[in-house]
């Protein structure tokens, strides 16, 4: 399967939205906008797809992943994105993702190893916050072992570097299922194969903050992909 492929979509679907700010629900696999790090990728970018779509431009808050799927936010005026990022550096803002892992995850723990910007090779203090949700073990087997084990996990992020998530799962073995820089390819070849889900399991699921303008708490939620939806019904697995 190519794990680089763009998904077909029609339209994103749009979580919120007010005269100053559009809160979307990013599909895998789409970067946000052209950059140094997607130097060379030839598809069409989250902004460039929601322009079109929306007939104006739009500008990003923060960042996600290419392969990460979930709630972003993005401002209608350039004007206004430096105090809507001063609520990610100021941590006024709350995040939660879900993240597949491989294994029997921790009930609960806090993870706090340094993440090297891959371009400086500088490492920068970062920490995150994780409750396993739900787990299983299935009688499919994945080298070197008869059987193999995941884990439904909760990720809260208190810092943003990048790749932050997925640095810090495998820095505790535990390895997001999909990803092919940080996982283990034996198990990511499984859920290919198995059951044709080629992207990673990492969304973006809340957003929670007080809109700067309007002063409304906000709480926004993007609902998970098709892949993620499969395999709850699957492996019979709810949030709880």
């Amino acid at each position: 399967m190519n794990t680089s492929s763009q998904p077909i979509i029609e339209s994103i679907e749009i979580i919120f939205e007010d005269e100053f700010i559009i809160v979307v629900n990013k599909p895998n696999n789409f970067i946000i906008h052209e950059s140094h790090y997607a130097r060379n990728i030839r598809e069409t970018t989250l902004l460039q797809f929601l322009e079109q779509q929306l007939g104006y431009p739009v500008y990003p808050a923060h960042r996600l992943d290419r392969k990460t799927s979930g709630v972003i936010l993005l401002l209608k005026s350039k004007d206004n994105v430096s105090q809507f990022q001063e609520l990610f550096n100021s941590k006024s803002i709350q995040k939660t993702y879900y993240a597949i892992v491989r294994g029997f995850s921790p009930d609960n723990g806090i993870i706090d190893s340094p993440v090297k910007n891959d371009d400086t090779g500088i490492y920068k203090e970062a920490l995150t916050h994780y409750k396993s949700v739900n787990n299983i073990e299935l009688n499919i087997p994945v080298h070197p072992y008869d059987n193999s084990r995941y884990s439904l996990i909760e990720l809260k992020p208190q810092t943003g570097r990048m790749h932050q998530l997925r640095k810090h799962m495998n820095k505790i073995n535990h390895p997001i299922v999909g990803d092919y820089k940080y996982g283990d390819r034996f198990h990511n070849r499984m859920f290919e194969t198995e059951f044709e889900c080629i992207y990673m399991f990492l969304h973006a699921y809340t957003l929670d903050f007080t809109h700067p303008i309007t002063k409304i708490d906000l709480q926004l939620k993007a609902d998970f992909p098709a892949d993620w939806q499969k395999l709850f019904n699957k492996f019979n697995w709810t949030l709880t």
